[in-house]
């Protein structure tokens, strides 16, 4: 399908096929309409993050949305009929008759939330697919482990939902830190969970959840610690102390509900990571506060898309002083707020993301959010169960692949 793209702003969706026609300078448009090939689409998993994803694609127009697929056939039908599409009951059958698909979309759940993800994109892989997977990107690190190289040696996209830093607020903070800003990092304190305490607590019986005490660590924690990554860098160390409170024990769910991790990153800057399912109430930064501070600056995020503040490092006259008691002051502070506090606006910017980096064909290296980031986010995860079963022991986490490059698209 061809579609006019016209651009809103000065940040080109279409910079490779502007490069082609020699329209774009400088990241902005010196016409504003350019012929654009929408990427075509089909979503496996129709539940509702997928349905999130459907009206996502939808309204995109980067995306060129065919298929719907779902084991379950009233709700694919359903699903089809809504958003206009045909519908599948197998990727199998979605892939033979839509051979020109370019995107699959990976929706489904299972187990812990990611226990079926792994069939789906690894046959989407096999077909030479870009695949962009929900958070986590499997229940299972070997699996997660596996999709990856696979990904790599097929040479197609393999991205996750990590849509946590795809906000304005989180692109205001990376601009903090590339201006230099923040200077060389010291700490990294996040807190991530849901806000609720026991008179609301209801056992999760749900057979995807029920007996599985490492259910809140595997489907969660992918989403703080792909934050702390992307922020400040890999993560070399890991420490954790995960408990569940009385409530919870005395009606036997198992599930291990709030955990307190201490992690240190390459570059020595250190961290902690506060998670827990419903067992409180957040004070502080909402449900998602994200603080990163370093020599010349700190900024802290509040409910993920909803608002920054910058507070520069205080000068010589207001600094703090052991010996005077003093604990000082910083200059400012400088508050952006987005007026956002729909959390649901972060699914189609980060899908908005993938479609512009498969539309700009962008090195495999280069696709925000990828399959090696989401890894990554696992494989601190497994380290924090590790220490655990440890009683706490410091654990390194399980190195990540190496990064190769494509030489036929990397071009510096």
């Amino acid at each position: 399908m061809l579609r006019w793209n016209l651009p809103g702003n000065d940040r080109c969706a279409n910079r490779y096929l502007c490069s082609l026609f020699q329209i774009c300078s400088a990241g902005k448009c010196r016409d504003e309409r350019i012929v654009t090939m929408a990427v075509k689409v089909g979503i496996v998993g129709l539940r509702g993050i997928g349905l999130q994803h459907c009206n996502a694609h939808k309204e995109d127009e980067l995306s060129n949305l065919v298929a719907v697929c779902d084991v379950v056939k009233e709700r694919a039908d359903a699903t089809a009929e809504k958003f206009g599409v045909k519908a599948y009951y197998s990727l199998t059958e979605m892939l033979k008759q839509e051979p020109d698909l370019q995107m699959v979309d990976v929706t489904t759940g299972g187990y812990e939330n990611g226990s079926w993800h792994y069939e789906p994109a690894m046959e989407a892989i096999e077909a030479g697919k870009a695949v962009l997977v929900e958070k986590p990107l499997s229940n299972d690190v070997g699996e997660a482990r596996q999709l990856v190289k696979r990904a790599n040696e097929k040479g197609v996209y393999l991205g996750c939902n990590l849509n946590h830093y795809f906000t304005p607020v989180a692109e205001k903070a990376r601009e903090y830190m590339d201006n230099g800003q923040i200077g060389e990092l010291i700490y990294c304190l996040h807190k991530m969970g849901f806000n609720s305490g026991e008179d609301a607590y209801n056992k999760n019986t749900n057979s995807r959840w029920d007996g599985f005490p490492y259910a809140h660590l595997k489907a969660f924690l992918s989403h703080p610690f792909s934050v702390m990554r992307y922020f400040c860098g890999d993560v070399t160390h890991v420490q954790a102390f995960v408990n569940r409170p009385g409530f919870r024990r005395r009606v036997n769910d198992v599930m291990l509900s709030t955990v307190s991790i201490h992690v240190r990153f390459a570059n020595d800057c250190v961290g902690y990571l506060l998670s827990q399912r419903g067992d409180a109430s957040y004070g502080l930064g909402g449900w998602w506060s994200l603080e990163v501070a370093g020599t010349q600056g700190t900024f802290c995020i509040e409910n993920c898309i909803e608002k920054v503040t910058f507070w520069p490092a205080p000068g010589s006259k207001n600094a703090g002083s052991p010996e005077k008691m003093s604990g000082g002051s910083s200059d400012g502070p400088e508050v952006t707020s987005t007026g956002i506090t729909d959390f649901g606006a972060t699914f189609p910017r980060r899908i908005h993301a993938f479609l512009e980096d498969v539309t700009n064909q962008v090195p495999r290296e280069k696709l925000r959010a990828n399959g090696r980031d989401a890894l990554a986010a696992l494989e601190y995860t497994w380290a924090v169960m590790e220490s655990y079963e440890q009683g706490g022991a410091m654990v390194r986490p399980h190195p990540l692949p190496t990064i190769h490059g494509d030489p036929l698209a990397t071009k510096d």
